[in-house]
């Protein structure tokens, strides 16, 4: 009986011990599966869609440059070489300055209160960026037509609040063409089928405060 009790003492101590090794390697096993679960399983599909929906976001923050039925860079710098009341002397200078990349600059907005885009077109020199010549052109009845120009360089237009602003600067005798002695700042609005100068101001570069904002003349 003690002989027997003798030899059945080790057997559950062996027992007890690949027991312990079994439940740690449950455990071991219980836990890679659970870290599997958080890096490459529910946490990765979790991920996914958050960086879908930033993308997505982002895309619908960020607007075109141009509605898709108005037309890009390229067909504005068509409308200028078809142009019949672009000058000879522009479209003789309006060609790439490097590669496809013409001298232009091109905005898009609502100047003229039609159902599409109005289009300003700075035509500018290659070398320092001078404005030669500015045009809007505004859509009628399926077409762009040109409904103002200025061609007096240096001059540039841009959109300001629906108001057509144009610039041009002044020089006077002996001023180096890179150091111009001010600039005339005219504001334009849309009036029924033409615009109308509202305002015009001069700032002289030589002082500290530029001139008040004085209307117009009457246009005729």
């Amino acid at each position: 009986m003690r002989g027997g009790l003798t030899e059945a003492g080790p057997t559950p101590a062996r027992g007890t011990f690949q027991a312990a090794i079994t439940a740690v390697a449950v455990l071991a096993a219980l836990a890679l599966f659970v870290s599997a679960c958080a890096t490459g399983g529910t946490g990765a599909r979790d991920e996914g869609p958050a960086h879908a929906d930033a993308a997505a976001g982002a895309a619908t923050a960020s607007p075109s440059a141009a509605p898709t039925d108005t037309p890009d860079r390229q067909d504005a710098v068509r409308l200028v070489k078809d142009d019949p009341e672009v000058s000879a002397e522009v479209k003789r200078g309006l060609k790439p300055c490097v590669g496809d990349e013409y001298p232009v600059d091109v905005s898009y907005g609502d100047l003229t209160g039609g159902a599409h885009s109005d289009i300003v077109v700075n035509v500018l020199t290659c070398g320092d960026a001078v404005g030669v010549g500015a045009y809007v052109y505004r859509e009628e009845d399926g077409r762009y037509q040109n409904v103002f120009k200025a061609e007096e360089p240096p001059v540039y237009a841009e959109i300001d609040r629906g108001d057509l602003v144009v610039t041009k600067q002044v020089y006077e005798e002996g001023d180096p063409f890179s150091s111009p002695s001010g600039e005339n700042v005219l504001t334009y609005r849309w009036a029924r089928d033409h615009f109308v100068k509202e305002y015009s101001w001069h700032n002289d570069y030589s002082s500290v405060v530029g001139e008040d904002a004085t209307p117009a003349p009457e246009s005729g």
